[in-house]
């Protein structure tokens, strides 16, 4: 992204045309101007202020709006930013966007540029812009709270307080280098540092080891369900996402390949798996579909074992929870006992015990692990923390190597933490993460 960053942007920063407000973000050096030039004067810091907008070129009223002005850097660019708050009728935006687009130094911005100008600046680091990303694109509950800490400095802070750790540590190994004939440096000057570079890996272990959750939270939870054909897998489907999107039908195995359709339940963004009929069968396009079901449920977070008889004799996956769930509850006779093997008893036909099952899974998910403050949400972090981490499993095993070797691994160790949060050689990163925002943010 060849960008003139001497250039005052603006864009769009509101929902398309037509709409009751529309918000026109400005960002750089001439916002000043700007403002000078569209209403006369600048508006007091911070302060919405209603004002008249005017084309430059004749006067011409273009609208009358509210506008905010935030000087840098105490801004989200950390340069001088104003926000015009106006009618959202397509000819009075398209008004103003050409009366600033005449304006010397001045151009449209391109997608994401306001939020890299705030990395850029230092305004924020590449973890709480992924986290700001993550925000706007949120659908649950879970989703925004993720997001929210992660936009807020959860990472940034961890992952920092482990680079200045290092660092130090560094430095110290540098000093006994250095500095060793020195009087006032101790002959024991490394033995610290080892031992705090030691104490960041075993932090980063933990951090890693958290069956990514995270990006579960941000993706989705998979839940699959399985049992036996026709026992009203594709009918629980149907009643959860309320539409047909799974064939039901009385003949055993219609559903020969996974179906997976995605919802918010109690918060959780779930991907929801329908398979293929567990039992014994001669066609090979079925027994590729039950090899496919065992397989996702091996690596599901949630599997939903049903049954419409008294037990729960399929084969479950080891590891993932289970839900047993006793189907078809309105083929029951009020006066039959319900199965005390099942967690669940319920009634896709009728919607019975629907609303008990949904509370169930969140219950389930939500309890796999708690949410700490700071979580792996990409894979860009985590491959930037695993490879800090082999770094410092390397420096553990190095023995008796040279002094000069284990200060190479500090400082490794080091840069590729900064890498994560944008403190080192990432500018063949910044595309590719600053792509993710619309144009105006």
């Amino acid at each position: 992204m060849a960008l003139h960053r001497d250039d005052t942007i603006f864009a769009l920063s509101s929902g398309a045309a037509p709409s009751g407000v529309a918000v026109i973000r400005l960002s750089g050096q001439g916002v000043r101007f700007g403002l000078e030039t569209l209403l006369g004067t600048v508006p007091p810091a911070r302060l919405a202020s209603l004002r008249t907008l005017r084309a430059p070129e004749n006067g011409e009223i273009l609208d009358r709006g509210l506008v905010l002005f935030f000087p840098g850097p105490a801004s989200f660019t950390g340069e001088d930013v104003a926000e015009l708050q106006v009618h959202g009728g397509r000819a009075v935006i398209a008004g103003i966007l050409k009366a600033l687009s005449a304006l010397p130094g001045y151009r449209a911005a391109e997608a994401g540029e306001f939020t890299r100008r705030a990395f850029e600046n230092g305004r924020a680091d590449l973890t709480e812009i992924e986290g700001l990303a993550d925000l706007i694109a949120a659908e649950t509950e879970m989703q925004r709270r993720l997001a929210i800490r992660q936009a807020d400095g959860g990472l940034r802070r961890l992952y920092e307080d482990w680079r200045h750790r290092l660092i130090r540590a560094r430095a110290l190994v540098e000093a006994g280098l250095d500095f060793v004939d020195e009087e006032d440096v101790p002959d024991d000057v490394m033995a610290p540092a080892w031992s705090e570079a030691a104490g960041v890996a075993t932090e980063m272990a933990a951090h890693l080891d958290d069956q990514h959750f995270g990006e579960r939270v941000r993706d989705g939870f998979e839940v699959v369900l399985l049992g036996a054909p026709n026992v009203g897998k594709s009918s629980l489907m149907n009643a959860l996402v309320r539409r047909e999107a799974a064939i039901v039908t009385a003949e055993p195995g219609t559903t020969r390949d996974l179906i997976e359709v995605a919802l918010d339940i109690d918060g959780h963004a779930v991907t929801l798996i329908d398979t293929a009929g567990l039992r014994e069968t001669e066609s090979l396009v079925e027994r590729e579909g039950i090899t496919r079901a065992r397989r996702r449920a091996d690596t599901a977070d949630l599997v939903l074992a049903l049954s419409d008889q008294d037990s729960f004799a399929e084969t479950i996956p080891d590891g993932a929870p289970v839900l047993h769930v006793r189907t078809k509850l309105d083929l029951l006779d009020s006066d039959s006992k319900r199965v005390e093997s099942a967690d669940l008893h319920l009634s896709a036909r009728t919607g019975e015990g629907l609303d008990a099952l949904i509370q169930a899974i969140g219950e389930t998910l939500r309890l796999a692990r708690p949410m700490p403050t700071a979580m792996i949400t990409r894979a860009r972090q985590r491959d930037g923390i695993a490879r800090s981490l082999g770094y410092l499993r390397e420096l553990a095993l190095a023995g008796d190597h040279a002094v000069e070797v284990k200060a190479e691994l500090l400082r490794s160790a080091a840069d590729a933490l900064g890498r994560v949060t944008g403190k080192v050689d990432v500018e063949d990163l910044l595309d590719v993460i600053f792509s993710e925002f619309c144009i105006g943010k």
